[in-house]
C-alpha cells in the first residue's frame, strides 16, 4: 500500500483527534480490555485508546502504526510512556509474542485493499493472538453505501485548532464496484489565511461473505458478530461488520 499522506503527514495528522474525537468503537474496546493483562492495538492511530486501556486498566499494552507521525502524535500525550509504541504494517509484524486482546479500531481494517492484503493482517491476529484471547475490527457494511455522504456538501464541517484556529473541513469520494474500495479525499481549509491541506486515501469494503471467510481461513473463529459499536446483531442494514471472536 502507497502510503497515506492523511496520516504519514504531520501537517495533515495533527487535525486527526480533532476531527474524529473520541469515539464508540474505541468506548466499546476500553470495556473490552477490563481484566486483560496484555493488549495489542493494531492502527493505534494517535494512540488515546492505548494509554486508556494504561491508564484505566493498569493492562501491559503495545500499540502498532504504520504512520510515523501519528505515532508522534502519540508519544507526546500525557501517559504514553506507559505504552510500548512500534512503527510497523500490520500485514508484516511479528512480535514473537501473544496477546489476551487484538483490537483494530477506526476502520483501520478497511485500509488493507486486497483480498491478499486481508489475509495477511488476519494472519498476523491469528499469530499474535493467545488461546482465550479475544480480538474485535470493523468493517463498514458495503450495502449502506456510506461513502455517498462524503460529499463536499453533507461532510462540511468545522474544527478548532488551537494553533491555527479556525479550519473548514471536507470529504469527496469515489466508488470502484470492481475492486469494492473507496478513493476519499479529506481537505483542510484553514480561515485565517486561506491555506488548503489535503490528502487522498483508499480503503476496502470487502463483502460480508469474503470477510468471514478470510477470517475463517486465517485459523480465526468468530463468537460474535456485531451491526454496530452498541453491541447490535448484525443485520443485512447494519452500517457495520464487526466480528468479536478467538483463535479457532
Amino acid at each position: 500500500m502507497a502510503e497515506d499522506r492523511l496520516y504519514a503527514d504531520p501537517a495533515l495528522a495533527r487535525f486527526y483527534d480533532r476531527d474524529n474525537g473520541w469515539t464508540a468503537d474505541r468506548a466499546f474496546c476500553l470495556g473490552l480490555a477490563a481484566g486483560r493483562r496484555r493488549v495489542l492495538d493494531l492502527g493505534c492511530g494517535t494512540g488515546e485508546l492505548a494509554i486508556r486501556i494504561v491508564s484505566e486498566h493498569g493492562a501491559a499494552v503495545t500499540a502498532v502504526d504504520p504512520a510515523g507521525a501519528m505515532l508522534d502524535l502519540a508519544r507526546a500525550k500525557p501517559g504514553a510512556e506507559e505504552v510500548r509504541w512500534v512503527e510497523a504494517d500490520a500485514r508484516s509484524l511479528r512480535l514473537g509474542e501473544r496477546f489476551d486482546l487484538i483490537v483494530m479500531t477506526g476502520h483501520a481494517f478497511q485500509t488493507l485493499l486486497s483480498p491478499g492484503d486481508r489475509a495477511a493482517g488476519l494472519a498476523t491476529i491469528a499469530l499474535h493472538l493467545a488461546p482465550g484471547g479475544r480480538f474485535v475490527f470493523d468493517s463498514r457494511n458495503p450495502a449502506v453505501r456510506e461513502w455517498e455522504d462524503w460529499r463536499p456538501g453533507p461532510s462540511l464541517r468545522r474544527i478548532d485548532d488551537p494553533v491555527l484556529g479556525p479550519v473548514a473541513a471536507w470529504d469527496d469520494a469515489a466508488w470502484d464496484e470492481a475492486s469494492g474500495v473507496v478513493t476519499y479525499e479529506t481537505h483542510y481549509r484553514v480561515e485565517a489565511d486561506g491555506r488548503h491541506l489535503g490528502g487522498t486515501s483508499r480503503i476496502a469494503f470487502p463483502a460480508f461473505d469474503a470477510l468471514a471467510g478470510a477470517i475463517s481461513a486465517a485459523g480465526l473463529r468468530v463468537d460474535r458478530w456485531m451491526g454496530d459499536w452498541t453491541g447490535a446483531p448484525l443485520t443485512e442494514g447494519s452500517p457495520e461488520f464487526i466480528p468479536l471472536g478467538r483463535l479457532a
